[in-house]
């Protein structure tokens, strides 16, 4: 089996901040890299005997037919970054997310081979993006990229066979690879956001984010709507006559995530709120105009790990794809698969 070198030096993170341009976004959050539901802690990571890279197919369970297929590592990671990642990004963030891509198929067999998830029949991971990251097989990336099938894929298959050796090691173990489409200005720890603390899942700078489209969004939600979803959501709660006392935010994070709310005569998480109204992210203000809450948020996703539009951002201004992964996820060492 081929064996892992690993770095002696951790990654440097020399970057160069100027103001970000608009990019193109696939229109949805990325959760992507590591399965946790909503609302729960991270899953204790359950390392194998042996964590090297073996360079076997990964096996994807199809949910809509119950097939396990078997994937090259290669066109696994090039199916993962279509999904994940705009092909319109810079080359140098498309590399960043390929690694990144890479690094979770990695930690998720080794976790798969050591217990074995009740409903994969054996497989890997699925194409069920709430709960595994993206991933498009052939057929799907021609449905998606249409006439631009030819240019897109060419460029993202590039950009793989770059970096497709590497992987993101922390204590010699691939990472929590957890990416977003962007945050709020700073990116949040995993502890605020999934109530699990990982030393190299913390806040780093991503003021570029600010430049994002839909970087700020307002949604409003009249009063028996709001009214039916919080006390479906939340049983049992009491709201009262009085609606702007139905929600308060009481404590937020450094970074902007709203941690807890105080919904009627509950306290609740700010993460409860955005997953039961549907909102971009946990980072929001509560206002209430008449008979209408008014949730102006900020960012897109949980804002945990690389900010994709900052990662576009950085390698707009010239930064490489090590450099990004140096700023996201600091603390950790780049793996090379020995030759």
């Amino acid at each position: 089996m081929k064996k892992y070198f690993v770095s002696a030096v951790f990654l440097s993170a020399v970057i160069v901040f100027v103001p970000a341009v608009p990019a193109v976004f696939s229109g949805k959050a990325v959760y992507g890299s590591e399965p946790v539901s909503e609302g729960t802690a991270i899953e204790e990571y359950i390392s194998g005997e042996d964590t090297a890279f073996s360079g076997e197919p990964y096996k994807v369970l199809d949910i809509s037919t119950g097939k396990i297929t078997e994937v090259t590592v290669r066109d696994y990671v090039i199916g993962a970054v279509c999904a994940e990642m705009p092909a319109a990004f810079e080359e140098e963030a498309l590399k960043a997310q390929a690694v990144a891509a890479h690094t979770y198929a990695e930690r998720q067999r080794i976790k798969e081979k050591a217990k074995p998830t009740e409903g994969l029949g054996g497989a890997d991971f699925s194409n069920d993006t709430s709960k595994y990251q993206g991933y498009f097989d052939d057929k799907r990336i021609h449905h998606y990229f249409g006439e631009n099938y030819d240019e897109y894929y060419k460029k993202i298959s590039s950009a793989v066979d770059d970096v497709l050796p590497y992987m993101i090691t922390y204590d010699n173990e691939p990472i929590i690879a957890a990416f977003h489409s962007m945050s709020s200005g700073m990116t949040e720890s995993a502890e605020n956001a999934w109530g699990a603390k990982v030393d190299y899942l913390v806040p780093v700078d991503s003021h570029y984010d600010k430049s994002a489209p839909k970087y700020e969004d307002e949604m409003r939600f009249d009063r028996d709507f709001l009214k039916n979803r919080l006390e479906k959501v939340f049983e049992g709660i009491n709201l009262g006559d009085d609606m702007s006392k139905w929600l308060t935010v009481a404590e937020v994070s450094d970074s902007g995530t709203v941690l807890t709310v105080r919904a009627g005569d509950k306290t609740v998480s700010g993460n409860d709120i955005r997953v039961a109204l549907g909102l971009r992210s946990a980072d929001f203000d509560i206002s209430f105009d008449d008979d209408e809450a008014v949730f102006t948020t900020r960012g897109y996703g949980h804002g945990v790990g690389m900010s994709q539009y900052g990662a576009n951002a950085m390698a707009t201004a010239g930064s490489t794809w090590q450099e990004i992964i140096s700023h996201y996820y600091p603390n950790c060492s780049l793996t090379a698969q020995n030759e």
